[in-house]
């Protein structure tokens, strides 16, 4: 497989390496992304890809919660340029679609489309064609989540990113709670874990984790004679990391570093007198592995002279 100094340039945004790191990389692993990371980490290079190639695009995320039901849903509806994703417009085909999840339970988005528009005789797919020609500029709905429970969230910096957390608790509608449960979506949102705890992690996940470690202890002079036992010991403490860093409840919380998430909720409860439980969450960045349209002006230029 072939490559070219765009693959280049893509393998050292996703990992932070050295473009000739890179290009070794690319060229060890036929031109494969995925496999490249995969080396460069095995040598310490780069640092584990959580999410590889979050390269931006347009749009917004958003939350619709209904606190009676206790249903809700997050969403992501993307847009060719930012200019439109704050639009009022667009915002409201956002939020309305995302009412839409959540009062009808689609199993996708092609579902998504055919249910009701809020207090309307139309359709989402309706209203969404309506803002695409009015606007002027394509649309898309990209991916949604429904939820039900205690549900709490968090929307960062106008839609950039978004949480929706469900928690187990004996007082949901406490100030005291919902402050705690926006906190929790923040840190989500902040810190981007991969899992709720490392109970969530599978086992392929963690075996892999294991040989990635493993390779790059062998790969460093100043561990590669160590006996397997101290290397054992070396990866499970790694390991131990790799939950403190990608599963919510094992991470520091932000706010208070000392303590974890766990150990916050657990201290909260504890206060406040009531249980509370974190059950799961979601969370989108918008554009996330999305490639952002790059307009070339000067052959738009060019070719409007031809």
């Amino acid at each position: 497989m072939s490559f070219t100094a765009k693959d280049v340039a893509a393998l050292r945004e996703k990992t932070g390496c050295g473009m000739m790191d890179c290009k070794k990389a690319l060229t060890e692993a036929n031109g494969d992304q995925d496999k490249a990371i995969e080396l460069l980490r095995e040598k310490g290079l780069a640092a584990q890809a959580k999410k590889a190639g979050r390269i931006a695009a347009e749009g917004m995320v958003s939350v619709y919660i209904d606190k009676e039901k206790k249903v809700g849903a997050i969403i992501e509806v993307n847009s060719e340029t930012d200019f439109v994703a704050k639009n009022a417009e667009f915002q409201e085909l956002v939020n309305g679609a995302a009412k839409a999840v959540a009062d009808y339970s689609p199993a996708d988005v092609d579902a998504l489309l055919k249910c009701k528009f809020k207090d309307t005789e139309f359709t989402v797919e309706d209203i969404l064609r309506e803002k695409i020609l009015k606007i002027g500029e394509n649309m898309k709905i990209r991916r949604f989540a429904r939820l039900e429970g205690d549900l709490v969230s968090y929307v960062h910096g106008g839609g950039s990113a978004a949480c929706i957390a469900k928690f187990e608790t004996g007082n949901a509608d406490s100030a005291q709670f919902q402050e705690l449960g926006k906190n929790i979506c923040m840190q989500v949102v902040a810190m981007t874990p991969e899992y709720l705890s490392p109970d969530d992690v599978s086992a392929e996940v963690i075996e892999h984790e294991k040989n990635i470690l493993i390779a790059q202890i062998k790969n460093d002079p100043k561990t590669a004679d160590k006996p397997d036992a101290v290397v054992e010991k070396m990866v499970m403490g790694k390991i131990n990391k790799f939950y403190q860093e990608n599963c919510l409840l094992k991470q520091a919380y932000v706010k208070e570093q000392k303590i974890s998430v766990e150990q916050y909720i657990a201290q909260s409860a504890k206060s406040l007198g009531f249980d509370i439980k974190l059950v799961s969450f979601v969370n989108y960045e918008k554009g996330e592995g999305l490639e952002k349209r790059q307009d070339d002006f000067a052959a738009e230029v060019a070719s409007m002279n031809k």
